[in-house]
């Protein structure tokens, strides 16, 4: 019983730990913003049915993607280009003025 009760603590401190580490500054993010609105729209939802809509996104989502898409791990020739100059800060920055629009 104490086992499993070590087991549950130690997962619910790493989710914790994964939250916080991703956790960013949406006036920053927002600041940072201003060249993902041509594709993404303003308020983060597109105009263009072919580009996605971030607004609302789950936090950790969007920081993985924007990773991927600078490492390469995920291609797309704009946003490969796009994501390239961006630092682990700036891209939690985003994340969290994404995840706070509606």
């Amino acid at each position: 019983m104490k086992r499993q009760i070590l087991t549950i603590l130690s997962a619910v401190a790493l989710a914790t730990a994964a939250n916080v580490a991703t956790a960013g500054d949406a006036a920053a993010g927002k600041a940072k913003a201003a060249s993902c609105g041509g594709c993404h729209g303003a308020n983060g939802v597109s105009a263009v049915p072919t580009y996605p809509n971030l607004a609302g996104q789950k936090e950790a989502y969007l920081a993985k993607q924007m990773k991927a898409f600078r490492d390469g791990t995920r291609k797309d020739p704009t946003m490969n280009a796009m994501a390239k100059p961006l630092s682990d800060t700036d891209i939690a920055n985003l994340s969290a003025f994404y995840t706070g629009l509606k």
